[in-house]
Protein backbone atom coordinates (compact mmCIF):
# COMPACT_ATOMS: atom_id res chain seq x y z
CA UNK A 1 0.00 0.00 0.00
CA UNK A 2 2.46 2.40 0.69
CA UNK A 3 3.41 4.52 -2.61
CA UNK A 4 6.84 4.97 -4.14
CA UNK A 5 7.40 8.22 -2.54
CA UNK A 6 6.53 7.72 0.97
CA UNK A 7 8.91 4.46 0.99
CA UNK A 8 12.03 6.66 1.85
CA UNK A 9 10.72 7.99 5.11
CA UNK A 10 9.18 4.35 6.03
CA UNK A 11 12.44 2.25 6.21
CA UNK A 12 12.26 1.35 9.81
CA UNK A 13 11.27 -1.56 11.72
CA UNK A 14 10.94 -0.84 15.56
CA UNK A 15 11.08 -3.78 17.84
CA UNK A 16 9.99 -1.58 20.49
CA UNK A 17 7.07 1.40 20.23
CA UNK A 18 6.80 3.64 23.75
CA UNK A 19 2.98 3.46 24.43
CA UNK A 20 2.73 7.63 24.95
CA UNK A 21 -0.18 8.13 27.76
CA UNK A 22 -2.29 11.19 27.69
CA UNK A 23 -2.14 13.31 31.01
CA UNK A 24 -5.10 15.55 30.94
CA UNK A 25 -6.05 18.20 33.21
CA UNK A 26 -7.74 16.08 35.88
CA UNK A 27 -5.16 12.99 36.39
CA UNK A 28 -3.55 13.55 39.86
CA UNK A 29 0.10 12.84 40.60
CA UNK A 30 -0.32 9.44 42.13
CA UNK A 31 -1.93 7.85 38.90
CA UNK A 32 0.91 9.85 36.48
CA UNK A 33 3.65 8.34 39.11
CA UNK A 34 1.93 5.15 38.74
CA UNK A 35 2.14 5.18 34.63
CA UNK A 36 6.06 6.05 34.90
CA UNK A 37 6.31 3.58 37.84
CA UNK A 38 5.18 0.92 35.36
CA UNK A 39 6.95 1.68 32.37
CA UNK A 40 6.01 4.48 30.63
CA UNK A 41 8.92 7.10 29.91
CA UNK A 42 7.52 9.56 28.07
CA UNK A 43 4.36 11.12 28.98
CA UNK A 44 1.92 13.31 26.99
CA UNK A 45 0.73 16.48 29.33
CA UNK A 46 -2.09 18.61 28.42
CA UNK A 47 -1.74 21.97 29.02
CA UNK A 48 -3.98 25.59 28.23
CA UNK A 49 -6.10 25.35 31.10
CA UNK A 50 -8.96 27.71 31.33
CA UNK A 51 -9.03 27.62 35.18
CA UNK A 52 -11.98 29.74 36.26
CA UNK A 53 -13.36 29.64 32.88
CA UNK A 54 -13.26 33.18 31.78
CA UNK A 55 -10.58 32.72 29.38
CA UNK A 56 -8.01 34.88 31.69
CA UNK A 57 -4.69 33.90 29.44
CA UNK A 58 -2.78 34.99 32.95
CA UNK A 59 -4.52 32.76 35.28
CA UNK A 60 -3.79 29.84 32.31
CA UNK A 61 0.01 30.57 32.69
CA UNK A 62 -0.25 30.22 36.51
CA UNK A 63 -1.83 27.09 36.30
CA UNK A 64 0.41 25.57 33.49
CA UNK A 65 3.51 26.54 35.28
CA UNK A 66 1.71 25.36 38.69
CA UNK A 67 0.71 22.00 37.07
CA UNK A 68 4.01 21.19 35.26
CA UNK A 69 5.53 21.54 38.15
CA UNK A 70 3.76 19.50 40.40
CA UNK A 71 4.18 16.75 37.60
CA UNK A 72 7.87 17.04 37.19
CA UNK A 73 8.70 17.48 41.31
CA UNK A 74 7.01 14.00 41.42
CA UNK A 75 8.66 12.81 38.21
CA UNK A 76 12.07 14.43 38.20
CA UNK A 77 14.06 11.30 40.19
CA UNK A 78 12.33 8.73 37.67
CA UNK A 79 15.80 7.29 35.18
CA UNK A 80 15.38 5.49 32.07
CA UNK A 81 17.56 3.78 29.56
CA UNK A 82 15.14 4.86 26.51
CA UNK A 83 15.65 8.90 26.83
CA UNK A 84 19.04 9.76 26.01
CA UNK A 85 19.71 12.30 28.74
CA UNK A 86 18.49 9.52 31.02
CA UNK A 87 15.55 11.35 32.17
CA UNK A 88 11.35 11.01 31.60
CA UNK A 89 10.45 12.48 28.82
CA UNK A 90 7.57 14.99 28.40
CA UNK A 91 5.25 15.75 25.17
CA UNK A 92 3.61 18.96 26.01
CA UNK A 93 0.34 19.54 24.43
CA UNK A 94 -1.52 23.57 24.63
CA UNK A 95 -4.27 22.22 22.64
CA UNK A 96 -3.47 26.22 20.76
CA UNK A 97 -4.41 28.56 23.56
CA UNK A 98 -1.32 30.77 23.62
CA UNK A 99 -1.87 34.13 22.04
CA UNK A 100 2.04 34.80 22.45
CA UNK A 101 5.52 33.76 21.96
CA UNK A 102 6.35 35.93 25.07
CA UNK A 103 3.48 34.06 27.09
CA UNK A 104 4.94 30.55 25.80
CA UNK A 105 8.49 31.48 27.02
CA UNK A 106 7.28 32.70 30.10
CA UNK A 107 6.26 29.40 30.42
CA UNK A 108 9.36 27.71 29.36
CA UNK A 109 11.53 30.11 31.36
CA UNK A 110 10.19 28.62 33.96
CA UNK A 111 10.51 24.91 33.00
CA UNK A 112 14.19 26.03 33.03
CA UNK A 113 14.24 27.52 36.24
CA UNK A 114 12.53 24.17 37.68
CA UNK A 115 15.45 21.77 35.85
CA UNK A 116 12.67 20.96 32.96
CA UNK A 117 13.55 22.30 29.81
CA UNK A 118 15.82 19.64 29.11
CA UNK A 119 13.10 16.89 29.28
CA UNK A 120 10.62 18.72 26.85
CA UNK A 121 11.30 16.72 23.86
CA UNK A 122 7.89 17.83 21.98
CA UNK A 123 5.57 21.27 22.67
CA UNK A 124 2.55 20.76 20.04
CA UNK A 125 0.90 23.26 19.12
CA UNK A 126 0.96 26.30 21.34
CA UNK A 127 -0.63 28.82 19.01
CA UNK A 128 -4.23 28.94 17.35
CA UNK A 129 -3.62 27.47 14.01
CA UNK A 130 -4.60 31.07 12.08
CA UNK A 131 -1.86 32.86 14.27
CA UNK A 132 1.09 33.12 11.73
CA UNK A 133 4.35 33.24 14.05
CA UNK A 134 7.99 32.23 13.87
CA UNK A 135 8.83 29.49 15.97
CA UNK A 136 12.16 29.22 15.04
CA UNK A 137 14.05 30.51 18.36
CA UNK A 138 11.89 29.02 20.89
CA UNK A 139 14.16 26.59 22.89
CA UNK A 140 12.12 22.81 22.64
CA UNK A 141 11.10 21.09 19.03
CA UNK A 142 7.66 22.50 18.20
CA UNK A 143 5.17 20.01 16.75
CA UNK A 144 2.63 20.69 14.65
CA UNK A 145 -0.73 18.55 14.68
CA UNK A 146 -4.24 19.88 14.34
CA UNK A 147 -3.00 22.74 12.06
CA UNK A 148 -1.24 20.36 9.64
CA UNK A 149 -4.63 19.43 7.00
CA UNK A 150 -2.14 19.66 3.35
CA UNK A 151 1.11 19.30 2.46
CA UNK A 152 0.69 23.01 1.81
CA UNK A 153 -0.10 23.48 5.36
CA UNK A 154 2.70 21.63 6.19
CA UNK A 155 5.52 23.27 4.36
CA UNK A 156 4.45 26.81 5.74
CA UNK A 157 4.56 25.68 8.98
CA UNK A 158 8.52 24.17 8.79
CA UNK A 159 9.17 27.49 7.12
CA UNK A 160 7.90 29.09 10.17
CA UNK A 161 10.40 26.90 12.36
CA UNK A 162 8.04 23.73 12.98
CA UNK A 163 10.60 20.82 13.35
CA UNK A 164 8.18 17.96 14.13
CA UNK A 165 5.25 16.76 12.58
CA UNK A 166 2.38 14.89 14.47
CA UNK A 167 1.09 12.44 11.74
CA UNK A 168 -3.22 10.90 11.64
CA UNK A 169 -3.02 7.64 9.32
CA UNK A 170 -6.26 7.11 10.68
CA UNK A 171 -8.01 10.71 10.62
CA UNK A 172 -6.30 12.53 7.77
CA UNK A 173 -6.12 9.52 5.36
CA UNK A 174 -3.54 7.33 4.96
CA UNK A 175 -2.80 9.18 1.12
CA UNK A 176 -2.25 12.84 2.66
CA UNK A 177 -0.04 11.18 5.55
CA UNK A 178 1.96 9.53 3.39
CA UNK A 179 2.23 13.01 1.07
CA UNK A 180 3.02 15.03 4.55
CA UNK A 181 5.62 12.37 5.94
CA UNK A 182 7.58 12.69 2.51
CA UNK A 183 7.85 16.28 2.44
CA UNK A 184 8.38 15.90 6.53
CA UNK A 185 11.46 13.61 5.47
CA UNK A 186 13.13 15.64 2.03
CA UNK A 187 13.19 18.50 5.12
CA UNK A 188 14.37 16.41 7.59
CA UNK A 189 11.37 16.84 9.86
CA UNK A 190 10.97 14.14 11.99
CA UNK A 191 7.50 12.83 12.09
CA UNK A 192 5.91 10.57 14.98
CA UNK A 193 2.01 8.98 15.01
CA UNK A 194 -0.49 10.62 17.41
CA UNK A 195 -3.99 9.22 18.46
CA UNK A 196 -7.17 10.05 18.49
CA UNK A 197 -9.15 8.09 21.20
CA UNK A 198 -9.55 5.47 18.86
CA UNK A 199 -10.61 2.26 19.07
CA UNK A 200 -8.13 -0.83 19.04
CA UNK A 201 -8.10 -1.79 15.67
CA UNK A 202 -7.60 1.74 14.52
CA UNK A 203 -4.48 2.16 16.90
CA UNK A 204 -2.74 -0.85 14.30
CA UNK A 205 -2.91 1.91 11.80
CA UNK A 206 -1.64 3.81 13.38
CA UNK A 207 1.14 1.41 14.87
CA UNK A 208 1.74 0.44 11.23
CA UNK A 209 3.17 4.02 10.31
CA UNK A 210 4.74 4.34 13.22
CA UNK A 211 6.94 1.15 13.31
CA UNK A 212 8.27 2.44 10.36
CA UNK A 213 9.49 5.63 11.56
CA UNK A 214 13.13 6.65 12.86
CA UNK A 215 13.33 7.48 16.63
CA UNK A 216 12.43 11.19 17.91
CA UNK A 217 15.37 13.16 18.86
CA UNK A 218 16.44 12.31 22.17
CA UNK A 219 14.41 8.97 22.42
CA UNK A 220 16.01 5.66 21.70
CA UNK A 221 12.70 3.90 20.22
CA UNK A 222 9.76 4.75 18.21
CA UNK A 223 6.73 6.10 19.91
CA UNK A 224 3.03 6.10 19.31
CA UNK A 225 0.83 8.38 21.61
CA UNK A 226 -2.52 5.81 22.25
CA UNK A 227 -4.55 6.68 25.11
CA UNK A 228 -8.32 4.61 24.18
CA UNK A 229 -7.48 2.08 26.79
CA UNK A 230 -7.54 5.19 29.40
CA UNK A 231 -10.90 6.22 28.60
CA UNK A 232 -13.06 3.71 26.26
CA UNK A 233 -15.46 2.20 29.17
CA UNK A 234 -15.30 -1.08 27.36
CA UNK A 235 -11.67 -1.25 26.06
CA UNK A 236 -11.50 -5.50 26.97
CA UNK A 237 -14.63 -6.23 24.76
CA UNK A 238 -13.75 -3.51 21.94
CA UNK A 239 -10.50 -5.60 21.74
CA UNK A 240 -12.49 -8.84 20.91
CA UNK A 241 -13.90 -6.44 17.78
CA UNK A 242 -10.47 -7.12 16.79
CA UNK A 243 -9.36 -9.94 13.94
CA UNK A 244 -6.28 -10.60 15.53
CA UNK A 245 -7.16 -9.21 19.27
CA UNK A 246 -5.35 -11.87 21.26
CA UNK A 247 -1.68 -11.13 19.73
CA UNK A 248 0.97 -10.43 22.50
CA UNK A 249 1.89 -7.02 20.10
CA UNK A 250 -2.07 -5.38 20.38
CA UNK A 251 -1.60 -4.49 24.48
CA UNK A 252 1.77 -2.39 25.59
CA UNK A 253 3.19 -4.32 28.45
CA UNK A 254 5.59 -1.87 30.93
CA UNK A 255 4.89 1.10 28.61
CA UNK A 256 5.80 -0.43 25.58
CA UNK A 257 4.49 -2.48 22.42
CA UNK A 258 6.73 -5.08 21.39
CA UNK A 259 6.94 -5.92 17.84
CA UNK A 260 8.27 -8.86 15.98
CA UNK A 261 7.85 -10.63 12.83
CA UNK A 262 4.21 -11.63 13.52
CA UNK A 263 3.17 -8.28 13.73
CA UNK A 264 4.84 -7.01 10.53
CA UNK A 265 3.42 -10.37 8.96
CA UNK A 266 0.38 -10.06 9.40
CA UNK A 267 -0.02 -6.09 9.28
CA UNK A 268 -1.09 -5.69 12.92
CA UNK A 269 -4.39 -7.66 11.81
CA UNK A 270 -5.54 -4.43 9.87
CA UNK A 271 -6.55 -6.63 6.41
CA UNK A 272 -7.79 -9.38 8.24
CA UNK A 273 -12.13 -9.44 7.91
CA UNK A 274 -13.54 -7.57 10.99
CA UNK A 275 -16.66 -9.31 11.51
CA UNK A 276 -18.12 -7.20 13.83
CA UNK A 277 -17.25 -3.89 12.01
CA UNK A 278 -18.61 -5.66 8.81
CA UNK A 279 -21.99 -6.64 10.01
CA UNK A 280 -22.28 -2.37 11.40
CA UNK A 281 -21.06 -1.45 8.11
CA UNK A 282 -24.07 -3.88 6.91
CA UNK A 283 -26.60 -2.10 9.21
CA UNK A 284 -25.74 1.03 8.37
CA UNK A 285 -26.21 0.70 4.34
Amino acid sequence: MMPQFAKPALQTRQKLLASVPLITYGIDTETIINLVGGGSFFIKIKLGSDPDGDNDPEKMLAWDKTRFTNIHNALQDFKTAYTENGRIAYYLDANGRYDSKDRLLRLLDHADKINALDQIVIFEEPFPEDMELDVSDIPVRIAADESVHSTQDADRLINMGYTAIALKPIAKTLSMSFKILELAHKRNIPCFCADLTVNPLMVEWNKNVAARLGALPGIKTGVLEVNGHQYYANWDKMKTYHPMGNENWVDSLNGFFTLDENFYANSGGIFENAPHYEAVAAFER
